[in-house]
């Protein structure tokens, strides 16, 4: 079965990666554009309340375990969200769920509610943490859970690959 609110927990942690860093405006934009956000503008005040939103959202990506994850979503819930609502932005983007308060409101809880959502609902579906920190001390970065098979460590290929060749240099 084809998880839903996939594209809301990549967004969810596309963002994460470059508002965790020192993002300039721009490249926040960058982002927001590749997820399909058309015609972004964000000023310096957008993206630091982008960036607070960002530091909340963290937090269910270092839960230790799925009860801690859900207890995160359900503060961000209560904190940012109001009754849920279908929207299509009255420009044909097609229906989907929002739990923000409208479409134009403020930048930082349409992100903490549009990904507190899918990444609820993953949780729901998978009965386990939606995603992790990256183990690579030199990262991290959140990754999503979004798949099968086993738990992921690593939010790429290229940080397991380095860590392994740091353990084996360590070890040799």
């Amino acid at each position: 079965m084809a998880f839903p609110h996939r594209d809301s927990v990549q967004r969810a942690v596309d963002l994460l990666g470059v508002l965790l860093s020192d993002a300039d405006p721009e490249a926040v934009a960058r982002v927001l554009r590749s997820h399909g956000e058309p015609d972004v503008r964000l000023s310096p005040s957008d993206v630091a309340e982008l960036r607070t939103a960002a530091v909340s959202l963290r937090e269910v990506f270092a839960a230790p375990d799925v009860a801690s994850a859900a207890s995160v979503l359900n503060a961000l819930f209560a904190e940012y969200a109001g009754p849920p609502r279908l929207t299509d932005h009255e420009e044909g983007y097609g229906w989907h769920l929002h739990a923000d308060a409208a479409d134009d409101g403020p930048w930082g809880a349409w992100l903490v509610t549009s990904s507190a959502l899918g990444l609820a609902s993953l949780l729901a579906e998978r009965q386990d943490v939606p995603g992790g920190l990256c183990a690579s001390l030199s990262c991290g970065k959140p990754f999503a859970h979004t798949g099968g098979g086993s738990p992921r460590r690593f939010c790429s290929a290229r940080c397991a690959t380095r860590e392994r060749v740091a353990a084996h240099r360590a070890r040799g």
